[in-house]
């Protein structure tokens, strides 16, 4: 579908529920995964920027999350243009994207859309150049509260002098800087989900907001759990369930952005890879949109996939290649520009022998694994 096509769409959508309508949509291509961010906020000023002052201002979303700091930057920006916020989800808003939900009037749900946990993870960098393992690469912040849980209540230790020496051994994993920095984000990710919450117009009772925040920050214990309709209710989320032709529109406008960003594409990094290459770039690949009647902006740069082999030590490469001349032709005895030129031609053969060698060496060296970086990506207006 065109930018044409799809702000036909959109302009149905805002005549349909009276209202302006901003899509930000960020991809979950395995290769090219997009989040929530402070850098979205700017092009998304650009389109309150055109649209003015509304009564009535809708946000189309779609991200599996992103930095925690963004959806309290970002739902100041969106309520500064409009009366009544609202935040239609087609189908997933995790994490992040899920404190931007609560910080709406009303959350708009299809019957396929999810909601999801708020509890932040920690990307986390082992000392001393130590390979990360699968544990400490995404730490949930949870999961130190739930260790302590597991040590009282299914491990039943009640002995404190016990319960004090397996503690401790957060503090030797994680380091107590670590566990410092669990408990600031612990206590940010609650103080913003109360303040958002705050925004919601009519004003939600205290009762509600402490049942939201307990609900989405401890008492759903896996952090990629998906959250529907009838589940968000249950929890006190102001959630409204679209009608069959409403959903029909919307869940087709969110089809085209996922054709657009290729959503559905394979986990399977070597696959795109061509032939024996271990590098390929992929100008101009979008990861995200930003879009509204009046303007569009993508997220885009060059997709690099390469594999990464696992080589072995540095190999020290000497080579010295000697000129055998005919037999009664004195190699002093040529010409100094002669003696220049094939001294030039050995060293240029001697290169060229020693970079064969090594790609050839890490033509067989073991795959340790395919990774895709987004080089040059930013914000475009289109």
């Amino acid at each position: 579908m065109s930018r044409e096509s799809r702000v036909a769409v959109i302009n149905g959508i805002e005549q349909r529920f009276q209202s302006r309508l901003v899509t930000l949509i960020l991809g979950d291509r395995p290769v090219f995964p997009t989040q929530i961010a402070d850098d979205c906020i700017r092009p998304m000023y650009e389109h309150l920027l055109r649209i003015g002052k509304v009564p009535k201002l809708q946000l189309l979303l779609y991200s599996l999350g992103g930095q925690t700091e963004a959806p309290w930057k970002i739902v100041n920006t969106l309520r500064q243009f409009c009366q009544t916020f609202e935040v239609i989800v087609p189908y997933k808003a995790y994490s992040a994207a899920t404190m931007i939900c609560m910080g709406a009037d009303k959350i708009l749900m299809t019957r396929k859309s999810e909601l999801g946990p708020v509890d932040p993870s920690l990307m986390i960098n082992p000392p001393n150049g130590a390979q990360p393992t699968l544990a400490l690469r995404d730490l949930g912040v949870e999961d130190v509260a739930s260790y302590v849980s597991f040590l009282r209540n299914r491990a039943g230790l009640t002995d404190q002098a016990a319960l004090s020496q397996l503690i401790s051994v957060l503090a030797t994993t994680l380091t107590p800087a670590l566990l410092g920095r669990v408990e600031r984000v612990y206590s940010h990710i609650r103080l913003v989900a109360r303040k958002l919450l705050d925004l919601c117009k009519p004003r939600l009772e205290d009762r509600v907001i402490t049942a939201i925040i307990e609900a989405l920050t401890e008492k759903t214990y896996v952090h990629n759990h998906g959250i529907g309709p009838d589940e968000a209710k249950q929890i006190g989320m102001q959630v409204e369930l679209l009608d069959e032709e409403a959903e029909r529109d919307i869940w087709g406008l969110f089809c085209e952005y996922e054709k657009e960003l290729c959503l559905g594409e394979t986990h399977d990094f070597e696959s795109l890879l061509p032939g024996g290459a271990d590098e390929f770039r992929v100008p101009n690949t979008t990861g995200g949109f930003i879009e509204s009647t009046e303007l569009s902006h993508c997220f885009s740069g060059t997709l690099l996939i390469r594999r990464v082999r696992r080589l072995p030590p540095q190999p020290t490469i000497n080579i010295n290649l000697q000129l055998q001349l005919p037999a009664g032709i004195d190699a002093a005895q040529l010409p100094q520009a002669a003696q220049n030129a094939i001294q030039q031609l050995l060293t240029a053969g001697s290169q060229h022998i020693q970079q064969t060698i090594i790609q050839e060496i890490t033509r067989q060296s073991p795959v340790d694994r395919v990774e895709s970086k987004a080089e040059g990506a930013q914000w475009r207006a289109l």
